[in-house]
């Protein structure tokens, strides 16, 4: 492979399939490959024009005919948590975040195949291997870290990290502007902790701390349950024709 192709993006469009959000519809992506020693530099400017990372992959829906997928991205300086929000950051308050290299482990696997199993069972991940998993991680040419989430413990204010079983996991992007959450998973017995929108608090709290303007949370699906949740997190701005514009809620 030359020069020429690693630090050029080539793009790419992947034939139709079923919609997963829209039924009826077809959908297609373009995409590129992020390797090279321009993949962080080409990740930053694709991810602010619209496009998710998985594994070296890069991609945006191309759908012919349909504008659903909508890039939403929260403002973080201007966030502010609703009673509701704050109840569930309460319910987790006994939660600790710890930041790590982005490295599979068994007690991940575990958790993301349980996790599977109850929420996605149907989906496109859900024969994924451990080797797959380990992929999912590990293949990167990124900034990228991983979160894992337990409980406090008696040592938790000596050491800052929680202790016991994993309950949470989050696969995060670190942009030029912004922390980009590529994944992630956690404890389905625990719904009562909605620890998926949890996550999502402790990401804007993160990048506030780290001077980043933004929370990339992926695509908007008016219409779709499965992406009901996103809109509860305001501010936050859409990707149209002419840039990032402030939705109106």
């Amino acid at each position: 492979m030359t020069r020429h192709s690693l630090d050029t993006p080539q793009f790419y469009l992947t034939a139709p399939s079923p919609c997963p959000y829209l039924e009826g519809k077809q959908e297609r992506k373009v995409f590129t490959h992020l390797v090279g020693e321009r993949a962080q530099q080409v990740n930053d400017m694709l991810s602010q024009g619209g496009f998710r990372r998985s594994q070296n992959i890069a991609y945006r829906p191309a759908c012919e005919g349909c504008k659903a997928c909508i890039s939403v991205r929260v403002i973080v300086d201007e966030f502010q948590e609703t009673k509701s929000l704050k109840r569930i950051d309460r319910k987790n308050d006994n939660l600790i975040g710890k930041e790590i290299p982005p490295a599979p482990s068994s007690e991940q696997f575990s958790l993301f195949r349980r996790y599977l199993d109850e929420r996605h069972s149907e989906g496109g991940m859900a024969e994924m291997t451990s080797l797959d998993y380990a992929m999912m991680i590990e293949d990167t040419h990124v900034n990228t870290m991983m979160i894992e989430y337990r409980l406090r413990g008696p040592d938790t204010a000596l050491t800052g990290e929680g202790e016991g079983e994993l309950i949470a996991v989050a696969l995060t992007d670190v942009l030029v502007n912004g922390l980009s959450m590529v994944y992630s998973f956690f404890d389905t017995s625990s719904d009562y902790k909605s620890l998926g929108t949890f996550m999502i608090l402790d990401h804007i709290k993160r990048a506030r701390k780290m001077g980043l303007p933004y929370v990339y949370m992926g695509y908007w699906v008016k219409g779709s349950q499965k992406m009901g949740y996103k809109t509860r997190f305001q501010p936050q701005e859409h990707l149209g024709l002419s840039g990032w514009v402030r939705s109106v809620e």
